[in-house]
């Protein structure tokens, strides 16, 4: 059931970054999921080299978002989503 949960979220925090970074007209729902989960496994990811450690669950919830972000801006220079 958790990975349920987590796929949902990964869609939302997908959905947000992908409206945030102007790529949301070319990406559907699989894109935003896999967008979201991945980006915010690398936002904790580069968070957790830094030392810092999100505690609170809004802060947590801008880190997925920060790390989906960043990985829509990388996808965008390899030429895979472009802003429209």
């Amino acid at each position: 059931m958790s990975w349920i949960i987590s796929l949902i979220i990964g869609g939302v925090v997908g959905w947000l970054a992908s409206i945030l970074m102007k790529t949301n007209a070319q990406m559907g729902l699989i894109a935003n999921v896999l967008v979201g989960v991945v980006g915010s496994m690398l936002g904790f990811w580069i968070v957790g080299l830094l030392g810092i450690v999100p505690g609170g669950g809004i802060l947590r919830f801008v880190v997925a978002i920060g790390g989906a972000a960043l990985l829509i801006f990388i996808l965008g220079k390899l030429g895979i989503f472009q802003k429209k």
